[in-house]
């Protein structure tokens, strides 16, 4: 029951992936009135797998994509399950399923319509409905910092229903934007790259090797995704360059490159010729069938119009207060999932938590001008640091998320959680092929098992 000193108000949450549904689920606890839309036909977000990629641009160039997941079919969580889950679902082993502690990416999907169920969430989402345009109501302001009326502002929402292309217009109090950070392909410059004949492509629309037998295949990246393709494709092609910013690799990476005869390390892109000749900086060249680009992706809110307030620029998205919050509009716009490179699931609750509690009066932010500062000091300390800016939201640091959670009291996460996600990247590090059948974490293991995490819920909570 939510006291009468509080507000309920009638919030819109785009996006019914991870980030989505805990903020459905935190808005509704904390008694607002929750409208989800989801453009796709179930649960998930990026964890839906969809094989269906012909009708994609191979190089994600058109302004609206016809496919979000760019999951492709043997991708297996680099993190180990046990520190995934949200503070009060932990991602169990369940019988008859996928019961690796690494386990493939429909296992994940499965967790999440279990949390969609167990919460009672899908009542909430309209799936199959793509939100087409968000923007503010009696929208007036003396300048881009200062919308007049924040407090009282309102949202229209404009969503298409993919089948019968009908349109529904609606108002909202409040607007929550969780649609993920995955899907939009991020591409390099290379000179050539557009009279290049041959295939090109982004790994968004990446699914299965064997398209690619006995093909010469360039794979461009040598991030996690570069590394795992180049793993599959190299069993099939005739041949696999992997082509990287810097030739300091990791061991893991190195033994895999010795292990294999048609796997080759080479630097960046120079120049692609239209004969199909592919040029290095180090002068050397190879003639290949396909370039796959796995150069990561973009932040991109097509269907939101803030008349300029809240703009991607190098895949900054700002200005944003604790990544979250535009200072001239929050709390009635906010964005969960944001930041990369953390354990998802719990700082996404938090964000969901404190935003939920935001619009409910229970708490408040600090004024614009603070936040506003706030964000500057971000920006400069990273630009001391010499991170570039398309960088900006990789947080890489525990330490943060505890802070964030302090602005609402939500709990450290535990020491066990952290030091299982070190010990994946160590072992990841060091043994690429087989880190996620093989470690020597076992009593870290047992002691995330019998913390409060595991055994809040006795066996008989969660469906088997």
């Amino acid at each position: 029951m939510v006291s009468e000193t509080y507000q309920s108000k009638n919030v819109c949450v785009i996006g019914a992936g991870p980030s989505g549904l805990v903020a459905a689920r935190e808005l509704r606890k904390e008694g607002h009135r929750v409208v989800v839309l989801e453009q796709n036909h179930d649960v998930g977000g990026q964890w839906l797998y969809d094989p269906n990629v012909e009708g994609e641009d191979p190089l994600g160039r058109t302004p609206s994509l016809k496919v979000h997941s760019s999951l492709y079919t043997s991708l297996r969580l680099i993190s180990p399950r046990e520190i995934m889950g949200f503070t009060d679902f932990p991602f169990s082993v369940k019988k008859g399923r996928d019961m690796r502690r690494f386990p493939g990416h429909r296992e994940l999907l499965l967790y999440l319509k279990d949390f969609c169920d167990w919460f009672g969430l899908r009542d909430l989402i309209r799936f199959n409905t793509r939100v087409a345009y968000v923007g503010m109501l009696d929208y007036y302001a003396t300048s881009t910092d200062d919308v007049v009326g924040c407090k009282d502002l309102k949202w229209v929402v404009r969503s298409v229903e993919k089948k019968t292309q009908i349109v529904m217009e609606e108002v909202f109090d409040a607007v929550i934007v969780a649609t993920g950070h995955y899907s939009q392909p991020r591409l390099p410059s290379i000179k050539g790259m557009d009279a290049w004949k041959r295939k090109q492509m982004h790994s968004h629309i990446y699914r299965v090797p064997e398209p690619f037998a006995d093909e010469v295949v360039v794979v461009v990246g040598t991030s996690l995704s570069g590394q795992d393709i180049s793993m599959e494709l190299v069993e099939v092609a005739k041949a696999v360059y992997l082509s990287g910013k810097s030739l300091d690799i990791s061991e893991g990476l190195s033994k895999v490159i010795s292990k294999h005869e048609n796997l080759h390390l080479l630097p960046q892109i120079d120049c692609l010729q239209e004969d199909g000749k592919v040029l290095f900086v180090d002068g050397s060249w190879v003639i290949a069938d396909t370039i796959m680009y796995c150069t990561g992706y973009s932040y991109t809110f097509p269907f939101l119009d803030t008349k300029g307030i809240v703009a991607v620029d190098d895949d900054r998205v700002g200005p944003l207060y604790e990544h979250t919050f535009p200072p001239s509009l929050a709390p009635s716009l906010s964005f969960i999932g944001i930041p990369r490179k953390i354990i998802g699931f719990p700082f996404f609750e938090s964000q969901a938590k404190w935003i939920a509690q935001l619009l409910s009066g229970k708490r408040t932010l600090p004024s614009r001008d603070d936040m506003m500062q706030s964000i500057k000091e971000l920006y400069h300390s990273r630009d001391v640091a010499g991170i570039p800016k398309h960088n900006t939201h990789d947080i890489a640091e525990f330490e943060y998320c505890d802070r964030y959670g302090d602005h609402i009291g939500f709990p450290h996460l535990e020491e066990w959680r952290k030091e299982l996600c070190l010990s994946a990247l160590r072992n990841a590090d060091t043994d690429l092929e087989t880190y996620r059948d093989s470690w020597d974490d076992h009593e870290l293991l047992q002691e995330a098992l019998q913390s409060p995490h595991f055994t809040q819920h006795g066996a008989q909570d969660f469906p088997l």
